[in-house]
């Protein structure tokens, strides 16, 4: 059964939202105090959120930002902001989808139900190399490996495009919608400390291969 986390202030609504999608087949967890959102994440292996930006203690945009770079769970943004910048910056911080107060909750299960459904498996197994997308965690050869939240990124945009080789600028462009130190010098930093984690080297690739003349590529 999936698990939604609703993070909204307007009591009714979270009512209405949870019978909602009870009803529809889902769990679901509600939440106001906002401290406590990425705990409850990890905790309660929750597969999408339903977030207003707007009541919180935290600036909801940051709030985006801070679920993104800890989980790759659909995020779906129901708000009372309906002004179209508001709707694009959300979307470069990396959210699902942003739907306008007020609407249907069935338009709202139809959608997130759309959304379970493109997602990925949340691991990726590529022999020895096991990456769970949702808990954000890495393991070679059975052993945990610490990783920033920027090198883990960057390890699953290659990984997402593997079929490919990426662009360094591509690479900065993407993972600068989460975080602010992806420029080109450190995009290559962030690799050469991505490789020395996973034990890889330039000159005999497992995981990373650089590509000449256009940036690198998840070699599995």
């Amino acid at each position: 059964m999936p698990k939604v986390l609703i993070i909204d202030n307007d009591i009714d609504l979270q009512e209405s939202l949870h019978s909602s999608l009870c009803q529809a087949g889902f769990e679901t967890l509600c939440l106001s105090d906002v401290s406590m959102i990425l705990e409850k994440i990890a905790q309660d292996d929750i597969d999408a959120v339903i977030l207003e930006l707007l009541d919180h203690e935290i600036d909801g945009f940051e709030l985006c930002g801070k679920i993104r770079s800890h989980t790759q769970i659909p995020i779906i943004i129901s708000s009372k902001l309906t002004h179209i910048s508001d709707k694009i910056r959300a979307f470069e911080l990396g959210i699902d989808d942003y739907m306008t107060k007020p609407y249907e909750a069935v338009e709202l299960i139809a959608r997130i139900k759309a959304l379970l459904r493109r997602i990925e498996p949340r691991k990726r197994v590529f022999g020895a190399l096991n990456i769970d997308a949702k808990r954000r965690t890495i393991k070679l050869y059975n052993e945990d490996i610490e990783l920033t939240n920027t090198e883990f990124d960057i390890l699953l945009f290659l990984v997402d495009n593997r079929l490919q080789p990426v662009s360094r600028e591509r690479i900065a462009h993407t993972i600068n919608a989460i975080h602010d130190d992806t420029g080109l010098r450190s995009i290559d930093t962030h690799i050469r400390n991505l490789r020395n984690k996973l034990g890889d080297s330039a000159k005999e690739p497992k995981f990373i291969q650089s590509v000449w003349g256009i940036g690198y590529k998840f070699c599995l």
